[in-house]
């Protein structure tokens, strides 16, 4: 099977790589020379990068943020990510993201790297600002029917 890199796949191309069910967003892009450490595998710091690429996705498909005037501010509160098994050069991978739960103003947020196994866990604490960023803002209520509805989150 070819895959369509950084367009969200559908939910039959995620399990056809092996991508467990409860992941509902998928978008699939290969190893590149430039995410290289000196020991020819994966950089952390470019793992970093990926998961930025699938968030930001996530946050348009979702309805969050289309990022433009008088839209929430969206800030990653913190962070954090199990390596689980090395990647190496020119390997297809694919980053998946959900909500697993959320409250009134925030939200953590799931991530999953497959290469046939699953590589790289990470979860991630999310919350969401006035546009000028001086007060906290509600998540809309479409935004957290679709968190519940699609992710499989719970309200906290």
């Amino acid at each position: 099977m070819t895959l369509l890199y950084h367009t969200p796949l559908s939910r039959e191309v995620l399990r056809a790589q092996n991508v467990p069910d409860e992941w509902p967003l998928g978008i699939a892009d290969r190893v590149h020379f430039g995410d290289l450490d000196a020991l020819q595998h994966v950089n952390n710091a470019a793992y970093l990068k990926w998961l930025e690429n699938v968030r930001i996705q996530y946050f348009m498909d979702w309805g969050i943020t289309s990022y433009t005037e008088n839209e929430p501010r969206v800030v990653l509160r913190s962070l954090s990510i199990e390596y689980r098994k090395e990647m190496k050069l020119h390997e297809d991978y694919v980053l998946t993201a959900r909500t697993s739960s959320f409250r009134t103003s925030s939200f953590t947020h799931d991530y999953g790297i497959f290469c046939g196994d699953i590589r790289v866990v990470a979860r991630a604490v999310i919350v969401l600002l006035e546009p000028d960023g001086s007060a906290k803002r509600a998540l809309p209520e479409a935004v957290r029917q679709r968190f519940i509805e699609i992710d499989g989150a719970v309200a906290e």
